[in-house]
Parts: C-alpha cells; structure tokens; sequence
C-alpha cells in the first residue's frame, strides 16, 4: 500500500480521499478548511499545515482543486509542493484546470525529478463518493503505471491518453459534450411542462431510446423532488467551459454551441445560483419560459 497526499479536500476530493483510506492507503491531508482535515484525521489520516509538509512524507502527491492558479500557487508557491517533493515522487492534478498550465506544472515538477499526471475526473458527487469516477490521465506511462492502485481505489476507468496536457484535453471534450447535455436536458423539461405534459413521464418515455444518457438517468429526479443543491457546482461548470473555449481559441477550433451554452451559464451565475447543480441551467430556462417544473403554466 502506498503513502499518499491529498491536498484539496471538496466534495470531490473529500470523497477521493476517503476511498484511497478505505483501500487500505496511508493519507496525509490539507486543505484551506480545517474542518474537513480535522473530520478525516479522526478516520486515520495524518493532518498537514502546508502542501510542502504533504509533500515531504509520501510518495504520491495528488491535488484536487478549483482553478489553473489555485493549482499553481500549491504547486509553485512558498510552501509548495515543489519545494517538499523529493526525488521520484509522482504528482497527480486531480483538478480540471488549462491544458497549458498542466504542461507548464510538469517541466517544472521534472526538474526536480517529480513525474506529474494531469488526471482530471468525470462522473459528479456519486461517482466520487462510490469509488466510479471515469478518470482521464496525461503524464508518463511509467507515472500512470505506478498510479494505477489508486486509480483502482476511485474509479472505474482510467485512460492515458497521452502526454502532460492529454488528460486536460480529454476533460476538455468530456466538458463540451456535458455542458451540450445540461442544456438540452433543461431544454427538454421545459418544452414538455410548458406543452401541458408532465415532465417525469416524459423522460420515462425518452430514456430508454435514442436519448439515452447518464444525465437523463441522474439529474431528472433531483431537479423533480427539488433539489437543486450540487453535485457539480454550476460555477465550476461555467469555468470548465471558460477552459473550454480558451482552449478552443488556442487551437482555431470553433465552438458556437459551447459558446452558447458558457452565456447560459453566465446568466445562471448571475441570478445568484452560482452554487447550485450544473443541472440547474433550468433556471435560465424557467426565466425565459416564464414557467417553473414545479407549477402550473405562469403566464
């Protein structure tokens, strides 16, 4: 069993943790919250008072937070992994941060003969608390070799998809085509309540076609019993799709969907629901429709 850190301890990364702990892993843990670092010494993790004090005492480094910047100021800042990390440690960004940042972070870390996988995760609060994550890795095959028992501990798949930045573009494309389905689930729903069809049957009726997705299979019962609470935060998901179309503009590929899309989640941000679920977006939906899922039509 390996001694790992982990740095970044959310709802996803909480969850990791714990999974890592149950598969029988030595943890050292920090994050900016105490709480959480207190709550998981008490199951058997070490605490740490800095990403380098984490750094010093494993062998795997992994990290798990919001942004590219809050993934470099851990990695590079004082007190950071870079400065504890010794020879042959392998760091794992379980982070969905920019392509480029991942690729900068990995020459870095390589001058201190620190082997980095940009592995971000897919597969929400569930996937992350029930040890099923879908990860996406980049980095060295012998890195992602070594890494394979704690991707065993947390997901269901892992690929590597190639070299430092592949895992950040894999995520990439995973968020296209999740930002593409969030919205057509809430615009969905809204074309069925606002017709004088209930929603539930509805998705009853289309779930098991064509339309067939994980999202269709998730979302609709939490948004129908009113819970709107995250999973994946709906500001995370707007700057997953900022990363998107950044990444797009690097490399001339046009997205006019995505664009879109990344306005609606503008919008949901700024009717102050920045820290619901990605699924949510049906709120922008029940603006425009003047309609709510859980009433009668309201115009």
């Amino acid at each position: 069993m390996a001694k790992i850190g982990y740095i970044g301890l959310g709802i996803m990364g909480a969850a990791m943790a714990r999974n890592l702990m149950k598969a029988g892993h030595e943890l050292v843990v920090h994050n900016r919250s105490r709480v959480i670092v207190d709550a998981l010494a008490a199951e058997g993790a070490v605490a740490a008072r800095s990403p380098a004090e984490v750094a010093r005492q494993v062998e795997f480094v992994c990290t798990n937070l919001p942004d590219s910047p809050d993934v470099e100021q851990v990695v590079l800042g004082p007190d950071g992994i870079l400065e504890g990390a010794q020879s042959g440690t392998v760091f794992i960004d379980n982070s969905t941060i920019k392509p480029e940042t991942a690729r900068m972070l990995a020459g870095r870390l390589a001058e201190k003969d620190v082997h980095a996988l940009d592995a971000p995760v897919s597969g929400g609060d569930v996937g992350a608390r029930d040890g099923t994550l879908t990860i996406m890795v980049g980095g060295p095959q012998e890195a992602f070799d070594r890494s394979v028992p704690l991707f065993e501990a947390t997901g269901k798949a892992w690929v590597l998809v190639g070299d430092s930045g592949g895992g950040q573009i894999a995520k990439v494309c995973n968020q296209i085509i999740v930002g593409a389905q969030m919205a057509s689930l809430a615009e969905a729903l809204i074309t069925a309540q606002k017709s004088g069809v209930d929603p539930q049957r509805v998705v009853e009726a289309i779930k098991g076609g064509a339309a067939q997705m994980w999202t269709l299979d998730v979302k609709p019962p939490r948004l129908f019993a009113g819970n709107r609470g995250p999973g994946f935060k709906a500001y995370m998901q707007h700057k997953d799709l900022g990363i998107v179309l950044d990444t797009a503009r690097t490399y001339g590929v046009p997205l006019p969907v995505s664009s879109v899309i990344h306005q609606l989640y503008t919008a949901m941000l700024e009717q102050g629901n920045r820290e619901q679920d990605n699924s949510a977006i049906v709120s922008v939906y029940e603006s425009l429709a003047r309609i709510s899922l859980d009433e009668p039509d309201r115009q």
